[in-house]
């Protein structure tokens, strides 16, 4: 029994609603691509509306859109390009056996040789090779219709569907974080531990098409060494950690009256917060360094920037005129550890707490969260010296 129970593949549990989604998904984008070829090609064509590798590229692009072999070049590529070896094989080899394992071997070299890997495009090579005298009458129209036409349809679907229901898709390769600070050295989390580098070598060490990408691996690893740490470091929140008397402005205080108030408590930023304390923004040093240049007497004169849109004749009077509106906040709840790419990485210096109802309860800086993370780590070096 035991060696059966292994034979069961460990494939990670998804909620029922992932289900559910998933099918109705498939559902809707075979129903769509049949329904459609059928009205491009007519009722009446000689061309199938449908041909069965579909049904597995559907479960690949609505059960696992993230997938490298379900992305857009991999369904349309890898379709194609087998579509053509099958026909030319079933042109040029009368034996169909001979001519079924040439098409779907010399389509699994193309397709890892152009990286269009894609499953069910061994059976868009056996399909053209079955498909007997009829793909003799049908020649290398088959490529174009049904397989071109019912990728294209079903990859619309895939897209429609998958973006409507919450999943990225396609699933587009990251363009590389950079550094903030505009130098050649890496970001700070990637100097130490784990990095992207490691994994790719462990992959190429490995030596087989794993299904996964390399940056959905990384950010799995990542997250489950932030989740280590949360454990390790007795969970802190950022309730626990942030500084609860706040200063705050509106959005229509004068961008003068803001600028004395970071100056007199010392501070590099304001959240920006509506009367009940809503927020709606932040305000920082840098934006007014942004906007702005020293006077010959050290003091801060106000300048429009290139392309910078401004309220009041062009004049930027109040803080809603330079304020920074898309803002990363946490909840009380939020573990302390999760703060630390946006701030390590993204090069943020503040982080807003705001309730449920995004109303401002808090706030925590670098400082912060330095000396929270040095408690922790302390905490748990002290538990493990008395546990010894």
């Amino acid at each position: 029994m035991s060696f059966f129970r292994r034979l069961n593949p460990l494939i990670v549990p998804v909620s029922p609603a992932e289900r559910i989604r998933a099918s109705l998904g498939a559902l809707v984008g075979i129903l769509l691509t049949g329904l459609l070829s059928e009205m491009l090609l007519g009722a009446g064509s000689s061309f199938p509306l449908l041909i069965a590798p579909m049904g597995a590229s559907a479960v690949l692009l609505f059960a696992a859109p993230s997938s490298p072999l379900a992305q857009p070049w991999s369904v349309l590529g890898g379709n194609l390009v087998s579509a053509t070896i099958g026909v030319t094989c079933a042109l040029l080899i009368d034996d169909p056996v001979l001519a079924a394992s040439t098409a779907i071997a010399s389509s699994i070299a193309c397709m890892l040789l152009l990286n269009c890997l894609h499953p069910p495009s061994g059976a868009v090579a056996l399909t053209a090779v079955l498909a007997g005298s009829a793909i003799h009458d049908w020649g290398y129209w088959f490529v174009l219709s049904p397989v071109g036409l019912n990728s294209v349809l079903l990859l619309v679907s895939a897209y429609a569907f998958n973006n409507a229901t919450g999943r990225r898709y396609p699933h587009l390769a990251p363009s590389g974080a950079t550094n903030t600070h505009g130098t050649a050295d890496a970001l700070p989390s990637q100097r130490i531990g784990v990095v992207p580098g490691d994994i790719r070598a462990v992959l190429e060490q490995y030596d087989e098409v794993v299904n996964i990408s390399l940056d959905d691996l990384d950010a799995l690893l990542h997250q489950a060494q932030i989740r280590a740490y949360e454990r390790r470091s007795g969970e802190s929140t950022c309730g626990e950690i942030m500084s609860r008397d706040v200063l705050t402005v509106e959005p229509e205080t004068p961008i003068k009256a803001a600028w004395r108030l970071l100056a007199q408590a010392h501070i590099k930023a304001l959240p920006v917060v509506t009367v009940d304390r809503e927020l709606v923004g932040i305000v920082t040093q840098t934006d007014f360094m942004r906007m702005s240049m020293l006077n010959e007497r050290g003091g801060l004169s106000l300048r429009i920037q290139a392309g910078q849109l401004v309220r009041r004749s062009g004049v930027p009077r109040t803080v809603e005129d330079i304020m920074t509106r898309r803002v990363q906040s946490a909840l009380p709840e939020t573990m302390i550890a999760k703060l630390v790419p946006p701030m390590a990485d993204m090069g943020l210096h503040h982080m807003p707490v705001v309730d449920h109802d995004n109303h401002v309860v808090g706030i925590i800086t670098q400082s912060d969260l330095i000396a929270a993370l040095f408690q922790s780590g302390r905490g748990t070096a002290t538990s493990l010296a008395e546990a010894v």
